[in-house]
């Protein structure tokens, strides 16, 4: 079965990383959703993607580390994306969790650089215990080290490597690593059927970003690729 993440939720149909876009997913009976967690002031995990919210309001300065939930709450992102959506704030983790189904796979990233959140681990693993969804869930991230931490506070999660850059045999620089890696995350232009093969034969599952167009989602899945992340509904979707 090749697994397809909605990207933040549905984010062609509402403002990404919210409530909104979340059961947009849902109701298209995405098999997963990735969402992307970072901390707030106050130590709350809030969905967000980038490290401040100037891409949905302009007029708020500054870093989501500079506000506490309680602020960041009172901050309208959603008019940017449609006024139907101007009473859309940004969404905490345990609000996503209270929606989400469990047989729904999470994939979390934890955003953690070029600003590090000290102990966003701990306090993620332990939201995500709070809920007993650690079972469906990958914790993914580019700063390797954080993932490191994970495994140490949780050693059975799954972890998801997330990789920007092309590097040389990553399923190598996998099993080279003290992680007990489940999946590979590459940018989809490094995607080769031989990147496939080869991670396979490591045994990690490969699930390219960001693939929204169909003719590239189906060269994929011929090569035998296990699932994307995407942003196009008619991916994600229940297939």
């Amino acid at each position: 079965m090749v697994l397809n993440f909605a990207h933040r939720g549905s984010l062609t149909e509402a403002p990404e990383n919210t409530v909104a876009a979340m059961k947009k997913a849902i109701a298209h009976g995405a098999q997963g959703i990735e969402l992307d967690v970072q901390l707030t002031k106050d130590d709350q995990l809030i969905l967000i993607h980038d490290h401040h919210v100037r891409r949905f309001n302009k007029a708020v300065k500054g870093n989501v580390r500079d506000y506490t939930l309680a602020e960041l709450k009172r901050i309208d992102i959603g008019s940017s994306f449609s006024e139907k959506f101007a009473h859309e704030r940004l969404a905490t983790l345990e609000e996503v969790l209270e929606i989400i189904p469990k047989e729904i796979q999470l994939n979390i990233e934890i955003k953690n650089a070029p600003i590090m959140y000290e102990n966003i681990e701990v306090i993620l693993l332990a939201c995500l215990r709070h809920r007993e969804r650690t079972e469906n869930t990958i914790i993914s991230s580019f700063d390797h080290q954080t993932l490191v931490q994970i495994q140490q506070e949780e050693p059975n999660i799954m972890i998801g490597l997330l990789l920007k850059q092309q590097i040389i045999k990553p399923w190598q620089y996998a099993q080279n690593s003290c992680l007990n890696v489940y999946s590979i995350h590459p940018d989809k232009i490094h995607v080769n059927q031989e990147f496939i093969i080869k991670c396979h034969e490591a045994g990690y599952k490969v699930f390219p970003y960001t693939v929204n167009d169909i003719a590239t989602y189906e060269q994929l899945s011929s090569w035998g690729i296990d699932g994307v992340f995407s942003n196009n509904p008619a991916i994600f979707s229940d297939r």
